[in-house]
This record gives structure tokens, sequence and C-alpha cells, in this order.
């Protein structure tokens, strides 16, 4: 399209992928002069791939992933805009709850359901030499895999001893627990609720319970792309947000619901899709899409917790190199008044606390303290 400048965009089918799709269809990216190609891809490692050798600019990415590729030396990846938080869940096969359950009858009431009645389960199966569990997870670098490992622990569960891990693409979780071969998994919406709905699963916990207003995805931009081409990028930015305040006004729901149900976006069930966007995802409001230094902090102390990065790697500088909420605040600005994006900025950048569900403090300033801390962790080269 004359005067329009090119992007290509990866996205995997979540309802997280949204601004993306509304940014795409509600015509932003157009108003915005760029002309987006938006790549629907079967898994995160595809990904990982094209974004690193430059078959892709960026996309909709595991905000651990675009650390992992970066400290790895597999690509640079930038991240100037969170895309959502919250809207992942831990969910367990009919059969395990109904262990669960049975070990404990209130084991699954209440709206934060603890791993500890899982840790009899695999306890009362290790004694009766039952093979281990198997949960999945979407990717090793993603906070869906911290999530799932630092609730099993907090259970009392060591999930590198006493259950086996797999990783599964988020749009094959359901099948595979229907076909019995995971005991449970944590993947982004909607498939948790299609789970549920299908009568397959039972979801015990979700992002909201474990860390309310806590990262998720973010828009992963090759480095590359970023310094050659700094208007797009911008303007890229610009677009997505005003995407994400679309997709966050509860008038707009109905519409983005029948968006996302299409076979080309995340093809779910409109009522499942529905459940997170009322309940739990948030993409915009009180400062969402600020890609948060601390957030990035408190993933790479999860990287050194379970042995996916050296234990005297130097966290902020690898954070800052990934996380550029600089970007973000010059985009935003700019876009007063139209979204009115600054006002609430600065407040909204204060530093946060993380505030997970049971308790423990997270001091940004000593990440690798709080790592060392738990008493279940894997060393870095020990086998998985």
């Amino acid at each position: 399209m004359s005067g329009f400048s090119d992007l290509r965009l990866g996205f995997i089918p979540l309802t997280d992928c949204a601004p993306l799709a509304v940014a795409k269809v509600m015509g932003f990216f157009a108003e915005e002069g760029l002309e987006v190609a938006l790549s629907r891809e079967a898994s995160w490692a595809t990904v990982r791939d094209k974004v690193s050798l430059g078959a892709l600019d960026g996309a909709h990415m595991l905000a651990p992933m675009a650390l992992a590729v970066t400290e790895a030396g597999e690509g640079e990846i930038i991240a100037p805009l969170a895309l959502n938080q919250n809207g992942s869940a831990v969910t367990v096969s009919n059969a395990l709850a109904d262990a669960m359950r049975a070990a404990d009858p209130a084991s699954l009431e209440g709206p934060l359901v603890t791993a500890e009645t899982l840790a009899g389960v695999v306890a009362a199966r290790r004694a009766r030499g039952e093979p281990p569990l198997t949960f999945a997870v979407v990717f090793p670098a993603s906070m869906h895999n911290y999530l799932l490992r630092y609730w099993l622990a907090q259970g009392g569960v060591d999930p590198d001893q006493d259950v086996r891990l797999v990783v599964i693409p988020p749009p094959r979780m359901v099948e595979q627990m229907r076909a019995g071969a995971v005991d449970g998994f944590c993947v982004g919406a909607p498939w948790n609720a299609v789970a549920e709905a299908e009568g397959v699963g039972r979801t015990l916990i979700t992002a909201s319970r474990f860390w309310p207003s806590g990262p998720d995805k973010v828009l992963g931009m090759a480095a590359r792309f970023a310094d050659a081409r700094p208007d797009d990028l911008k303007a890229c930015l610009q677009a997505v947000m005003r995407a994400a305040a679309w997709a966050d006004a509860p008038e707009n729901h109905e519409t983005l619901v029948e968006l996302l149900a299409r076979p080309e976006w995340v093809g779910a069930a409109p009522d499942a899709i529905a459940r997170a966007l009322t309940a739990e995802i948030v993409f915009h409001r009180q400062g969402a899409g600020l890609p948060r230094v601390e957030h990035g902090l408190w993933l790479v102390s999860q990287m050194i917790r379970w042995g996916q990065v050296a234990p005297d790697i130097d966290p902020e500088a690898l954070v800052r190199r990934v996380y550029r909420p600089d970007l973000y605040r010059a985009a935003a600005l700019s876009l007063d008044p139209r979204l009115e994006s600054a006002r609430s900025l600065d407040e909204a950048a204060q530093p946060l606390e993380a505030r997970l569900f049971d308790r423990r403090p997270f001091d940004p300033s000593a990440p690798l303290a709080y790592a060392s801390a738990f008493e279940i962790r894997r060393p870095q080269g020990s086998p998985a």
C-alpha cells in the first residue's frame, strides 16, 4: 500500500493476542501508517525462531522468552510494551481433581487451591509404585512454567523430582488432557475455560490469584528492527496501545469475543473466550502496558531458581537490555490527547511490590538472594 510501512508480526491463538488482532481488524495499524501482516503460529518455539532469524519483525511473546533469547545470545529482542496481565491458570484432569478431593474433601474449596493436597496424592502414587503425574507447560521460559513450578513447590511438590514436566503448544493442551497424556497443565486463556466447558478438567488456581497484576505476555520486537525503524516501532506501539485500551472497554467485549472466536484468530467457543475477558485479563488500564523492570527481575529470579541461567548473572543488566519502558513512555506521551495515556503514566510507573499468593516478599534490588532462598530449587546444569 503506497505510503505505508510494512511490518510482520506473529501471534499464538490465545485470548491475550487481542491487542494485535484488534489493531489489525479495527484499523489502528493502518491509522498509524502501517501495513501489518499477522501470522498465526503453531508454537512458542516457532515464534522464538522466526523473530530471532528475521522472518518476523516481532510477535505476541512470552515475557521470559525475550529475556532467555537475549541472554543466550540467540538473538536480541526488546520488550517495549506489555500486552497483558493475568490470563493463565493451572488446570488438572477430572481424575486428578477427584483424587485430591478423596484425599481431602475440602481441598478444592475456596478461591485459592494450594498444592499441599496434591503433594499427598503424589506421595501415595509413589508408595504404590505408580508413574509420576505429568504436567504440561507452554514453553520452558514462560510465566506458565514459573507459575506452575512455584505453586507446586510451595505445596511441597518438587517439579523436577516428583512430577514429570513436558512442553505442549497451547491449542493442544485440552486434547492431550482428554487423551490422558497429561494430568495437568498451566496455559493461557481460553484453554483452561475450554477444558472445564468440555468436561475435561478442573481449574485450581488462576494467575490473578497467584499474583494479582502479574506479568504475562509482551510485544517482543527484534532489536535490529527497533534500531533501523524507530518511527515504525513507535507507530506500532501506539496502534497496539489504542487497541489494548479498546479491548479493555466492557462495551467492546461482545465484539471482541466474536472477533477472537474466528478460526483465523483463537478459534475457541465464545463463552470460553469471554470468561477471561470479564474476570481476569487486563490489557491497558492502570498502566498494564508498561514493561516493568521489576517484573523482568522477578522472572529472571525464577530462571536462576530453576537452573535456566547461571546463578552469577547480572539480572538488572539483562532486564534493562530487554525491557524498554522508555520506548513505551515516548509512544504513550505522543498519543495524548487521543488516548489520554500519559495522565496516569507517572503514577502507574511507580515500582510495584510483588504480591504473590504466599506473601513472600520480593526485593527487586536483590533478585539473586531471593532466588537462592527457596528450599526447592534446581541448580544450573542438573538434569531436568
